[in-house]
């Protein structure tokens, strides 16, 4: 028990490059999902003759699930192994795509969506944790989570790319088919290349309070924000969803407290660098999700693009996230503290939203709309990677899951929270706007310009929240550049982790 590590266990996986290949197109595979339905959704409604009542849960079942399980799905990943979680984690996601790409009403459509919800609880994490204990050393640990930032920044942009090209030329049901193929090629790359240190299992037993008490209490808070969008924020039924996620969540943090082997150990949590992290991302989240709702109806509504035309007009900013992930954070991240990229990152991506708060009906898409895009891909790609980075630094290899997951449950609530309060501020905007423009507002024009109006809006809030997202940074991180993280890693990592 006491006898030192063997010295292969401490080498690094010589195939941890291939494996790092195959957690990107997973995560890759998660991240369209969010948004690739989205261009979808219009044809599907038609096609399957779901109500407008209905057609919300499309995008809900899946937030819900996904949201509501993350934490429990990245305690099973340091329960079960990582690899075995993201092999489950993968079948399950292409058999509820398949079930989603074959529905043939919409009960089927929204218990397809629920289940991709959750088997991606159960990937996500998986995907995360298993970089974080394969790359250990500082450079190399840059280099792949600059790709893998890149991937979960510019993910949802490509998803809104594919959705179009999908639905224009295939069908809807391809944007769920499509997984079929990255799911089969991730599971085949999974069996043969990815391997996990075993030193970095938490076979502690499961905590059922824990698991019911913030599941139920996540999806209170994301279902209180859809509710909101639907009802209104004074609603009897938001108040009530609101108050029960509240009560759910602090006796969720009691529990933890209190139990032997908690869900989320709060020591992931009460650390202030993670801290930090997770609240400054889960804003930017929010901010993000702002332009990319707002900016969509434009493009399609007021500049009438076709869906694969807004597709496209999104991989500017994409090109610029690969760009600051890759070519600015990870060169930069082991040279200076983590806080000098965040801070910076977010402080761009807030200027490339600036400058789309001065959308007009006849703004040009090169003039007005690309410089935004690309300072937005640039700021957020050069924050997303060492901000992902510095969430699972340094945490112990047993806690490396729920660590994980919290990033991604912080990603998740973020959009949840982002559309429903960015679309009431606009309707805000628009119902305001139309009573003291009563005359222009009944013509065509009039319409347009109001809609307009409250996109900007909105988009003035989403720069804001992203100002805060900076200045959350700033104030909580404050670790240094990795070369002097690495001893007290050391200090932190030196607590022996029993093996049973």
């Amino acid at each position: 028990m006491g006898t030192p590590m063997s010295e292969s266990a401490l080498q690094p996986d010589p195939r941890r490059w291939k494996a790092l290949a195959f957690i990107a197109l997973a995560q890759l595979m998660v991240v369209l999902d969010a948004t690739i339905v989205n261009i979808a959704l219009p044809t599907a409604q038609a096609d399957l003759h779901i109500s407008d009542a209905n057609r919300q849960w499309v995008i809900t079942a899946y937030a819900l699930a996904f949201g509501g399980l993350l934490l429990f799905g990245g305690r099973i990943a340091d329960l079960w192994g990582r690899r075995r979680t993201f092999i489950v984690g993968l079948s399950g996601f292409a058999l509820a795509s398949a079930l989603g790409g074959a529905a043939a009403n919409t009960g089927m459509l929204l218990g397809a969506r629920a289940l991709q919800g959750l088997f991606g609880a159960l990937l996500a994490p998986a995907a995360l944790s298993l970089l974080a204990v394969m790359f250990t050393e500082a450079q190399e640990r840059a280099k792949a989570f600059g790709i893998y930032g890149a991937i979960a920044g510019g993910g949802s942009a490509i998803g809104l790319t594919l959705g179009g090209l999908l639905t224009e030329y295939l069908n809807w049901r391809w944007t769920f088919f499509v997984n079929i193929p990255f799911a089969a090629v991730a599971i085949t790359g999974a069996v043969l290349v990815i391997r996990e240190p075993a030193q970095g299992r938490n076979r502690s037993k499961l905590d059922i309070p824990g698991v019911l008490l913030v599941s139920t209490g996540l999806v209170s808070l994301v279902y209180g924000f859809t509710r909101a969008e639907s009802d209104g924020w004074t609603a009897g039924t938001t108040l009530g969803l609101f108050a029960a996620a509240v009560v759910l969540l602090l006796a969720f943090v009691l529990v933890e407290r209190s139990v032997k082997a908690p869900l989320l150990p709060l020591r992931v949590v009460t650390n202030r660098n993670r801290a930090g992290v997770y609240l400054s991302l889960g804003l930017a989240v929010i901010g993000m999700f702002g332009l990319f709702l707002f900016l969509t109806y434009y493009l399609q509504v007021v500049l009438r693009y076709s869906p694969v035309v807004t597709g496209l007009a999104f991989l500017p900013m994409v090109a610029g996230m690969i760009t600051g992930s890759t070519q600015i954070g990870a060169r930069l991240m082991t040279k200076v503290a983590p806080r000098l990229l965040i801070v910076p990152g977010f402080t761009v991506a807030s200027l490339g939203m600036l400058i789309l708060t001065q959308i007009k009906v006849d703004s040009s898409y090169p003039v007005h709309i690309l410089p935004g895009l690309i300072l937005m891909g640039l700021g957020m790609g050069t924050a997303f990677m060492p901000a992902m980075s510095l969430a699972t630094y340094g945490v112990e290899p047993r806690d490396a899951g729920v660590a994980s997951a919290m990033v991604n449950t912080s990603q998740q609530v973020g959009g949840a929270i982002g559309t429903a309060l960015l679309n009431t501020i606009a309707t805000s905007a628009m119902t305001s706007w139309i009573k003291s423009h009563q005359a222009l507002a009944q013509t065509p024009q009039g319409k347009l310009v109001g809609m307009v109006h409250s996109f900007s809006t909105a988009i003035w809030c989403s720069f804001g929240i992203l100002l805060l997202a900076a200045a959350i940074a700033f104030v909580f991180i404050n670790v240094g550049r990795p070369s002097a993280q690495e001893q007290a890693v050391e200090q932190e990592d030196a607590v022996p982790v029993l093996a049973h």
